[in-house]
């Protein structure tokens, strides 16, 4: 299950309705489950859908302090493999049989792509309403480990005490925005690695 935390003065439900505006039309129908601080928002390809194979993914919007922590599932892809593996057969015994399977290839191929386009469309979203993986203000006030002190960011010195501050200024991982130390070079949410 992969994760990402949106930092912003946003909500979950802002994201689901983005969702549900992409989605819910074409082959796929699209269901907000839930209210409040946690809600879901599940994708699933049309039961009246003619061409490739079915496919759904659950994606789950929690509200945060600073932001929204969204969660994707694994996706269920069965029906797509089932269907790709029928177009496979058929082309084994007659390579002309691909020509009347196009449309399913171009489905199956769309189905398989669905979680990238749903981070596309939350990334999108959350960049239009001013948020993404930037650290909220709150989160950006550095607190001095030595007096307590809240100190503004880019401060390299405490303002009361004057210690320095340079170990303690949070950052978010570029790939996923979760909050990370200055001293990791691997993401623990994403494990990817950090350029800085």
């Amino acid at each position: 299950m992969e994760q990402r935390l949106y930092h912003g003065n946003f909500t979950n439900n802002e994201i689901a309705d983005a969702l549900i505006a992409h989605f819910d039309h074409g082959s796929y129908r699209v269901q907000k489950v839930g209210a409040g601080k946690i809600m879901a928002v599940q994708i699933a390809t049309s039961p009246y859908e003619t061409s490739g194979g079915k496919t759904a993914l659950s994606i789950t919007l929690q509200n945060a302090e600073d932001g929204v922590l969204i969660q994707i599932g694994q996706q269920t892809w069965m029906g797509v493999a089932a269907d790709l593996g029928v177009t496979t057969i058929a082309a084994l015994r007659n390579p002309l049989s691909l020509l009347g399977r196009l449309d399913d290839i171009a489905q199956d191929i769309q189905n398989l792509q669905l979680t990238d386009e749903v981070w596309q469309t939350i990334d999108q979203t959350s960049r239009a309403i001013g948020s993404g993986f930037d650290l909220s203000a709150r989160l950006k006030k550095y607190v001095c480990e030595y007096c307590n002190t809240p100190n503004e960011p880019g401060a390299s010195s405490c303002i009361a005490c004057g210690a320095p501050l340079g170990n303690i200024q949070p950052q978010t991982c570029p790939n996923c925005g979760y909050i990370i130390s200055t001293n990791e070079s691997v993401c623990p949410n994403c494990k990817k690695p950090i350029i800085r």
